[in-house]
């Protein structure tokens, strides 16, 4: 493992063999919305002969353009773009089914010799592919519509209870108000006959055969603002409201998850009279301010990760991460084609102290 500000690390001999005989380098590209992640990608991605791998909840469904920020085709430089644009807003994606697409898009990256970029701030996608999920059950419909109606007639503290029956351990663990994770609970125990908690207890099987690079984004938050309020009123007067419209007409309702997000569930308040124009796009502006906020939170614990100061379209930002990035691919193209056979390696530490950051 690299870890920042150290001058030398020791890599046991059997890593070592490990890194040669599987290992590729993966870079991560992280960070909150509007920090300039996509503009970064494209260019490392140009600099290393690297494929993109969106790592985005929303980005994944088709006709959601506007409101998710998506590359267009034209600005692509002709960068292979992966799990992007190719369902259906009706469609159900979860953590689980992006971590397997994910790692099949990754072995076929790995094959044609490429550097996969996955670029994104859905942390738990990342989490996922990165780390895992347990073997569970598919969702099962027709069962989980049975919850919610009981949470609509009984109340959630109604399942939170029964949950407290069947699975106590992840009762304590999970809010008496976390609906969604109360009826995966539920749905799990009623599909297997055993709690969630017992399932949880077989460790995940991590991702394999690449060596991977966190770097993540962190300009301050008095810019990272302004430059979300400046995209959101860019948004609008691009034409979200009538992208969304379009949707609508093609049939696909309201209520679907996508159009429940930022930006997209203001503008159906727009359209169906219940919000102001005004309104929709000053509150779509502090929803994208605190998701922002929850994106840093959560990346903080993500282990790993070299932070650094800026946004991903300044200049200074791209030379450091870039050359950080070169070194990085060095390292591990050395290490896999080495022939010797030490005891021990001394590798250079590749970030300076500085890649450490303070979170505001």
């Amino acid at each position: 493992t690299l870890h920042p500000g150290k001058a030398f690390v020791l890599i046991p001999h059997c890593t070592f063999l490990a890194l040669i005989l599987m290992n590729k380098p993966l870079l991560a590209i992280l960070g909150p919305t509007a920090s300039g992640k996509s503009n970064l990608a494209l260019q490392l991605a140009k600099r290393f002969e690297g494929e993109i791998i969106g790592c985005d909840s929303v980005q994944v469904y088709r006709y959601l353009d506007i409101g998710t920020s998506k590359v267009p085709p034209q600005e692509q430089a002709g960068i292979r773009h992966h799990l992007m644009d190719f369902l259906s807003p009706e469609q159900e994606f979860t953590a689980g089914q992006y971590m397997s697409e994910g790692r099949t898009v990754l072995a076929d990256i790995k094959k044609r010799g490429h550097l996969p970029l996955v670029v994104g701030g859905s942390g738990l996608y990342f989490r996922a592919l990165l780390n895992g999920l347990f073997d569970g059950p598919s969702r099962f419909n027709p069962l989980r519509k049975r919850f919610y109606q009981q949470a609509k007639h009984k109340g959630v503290t109604y399942l939170h209870k029964l949950l407290q029956r069947v699975d106590p351990v992840s009762s304590r663990r999970i809010s008496p108000r976390d609906q969604p994770k109360i009826i995966r609970a539920l749905e799990v125990f009623f599909l297997t006959s055993k709690p969630l908690s017992v399932h949880l207890q077989v460790a995940p099987k991590g991702l394999q055969g690449f060596q991977l690079l966190r770097v993540a984004l962190n300009p301050p938050r008095p810019l990272l603002c302004e430059r979300i309020d400046k995209r959101v009123d860019r948004m609008f007067s691009s034409g979200l409201i009538e992208e969304v419209q379009s949707i609508l007409d093609k049939g696909i309702s309201p209520t679907c998850k996508p159009l429940q997000s930022l930006g997209y569930a203001q503008s159906i308040g727009y359209l169906q009279g219940s919000i102001s124009l005004p309104r929709a796009v000053a509150s779509t502006k502090q929803a994208t301010r605190q998701y922002a906020k929850r994106q840093m939170t959560w990346f903080r614990k993500e282990p790993g990760v070299h932070w650094f100061h800026g946004f991903g379209d300044e200049k200074q930002v791209e030379l450091e991460i870039e050359a950080n990035v070169a070194r990085f691919i060095h390292l591990c193209s050395t290490q896999q084609s080495s022939d010797r056979d030490p005891p021990h390696i001394q590798v250079s530490s590749i970030f300076p102290e500085s890649s450490n950051v303070d979170f505001q």
